[in-house]
């Protein structure tokens, strides 16, 4: 290996390492900002679970969709992921929901 060659091998490396520690940060933060999301829907749990309203508010989870549809466009990220995302967290939601109710 060249002197060349080791030089550009620790410099990918060492970028490599910075973006890594980059994604750390990012997957630490959204971790924490579900945690926050959850702790809301919680709430809204709660008081559908209080007033006997349906776990699942389907116009609500349409109009989700479209507004992140928008914003996952306008961020340069894939709206077909972006609603499988949304799908996935309202499924977990709807499931906390639902467990709520039928603790009353």
């Amino acid at each position: 290996m060249t002197d060349d060659t080791a030089d550009a091998t620790t410099a990918a490396t060492a970028r490599l390492l910075g973006l890594r520690a980059s994604i750390d940060n990012i997957d630490a933060a959204l971790i924490f900002l579900l945690a926050e999301r959850f702790r809301c829907t919680k709430q809204v749990g709660v008081l559908k679970a209080e007033h006997g309203m349906p776990a699942s508010d389907p116009n609500r989870e349409e109009q989700q969709i479209a507004r992140l549809r928008r914003l996952s466009a306008e961020a340069d990220l894939d709206p077909e992921f972006a609603e499988k995302w949304f799908n996935f967290v309202v499924a977990e939601v709807i499931r906390h929901h639902t467990a709520e109710a039928e603790r009353d």
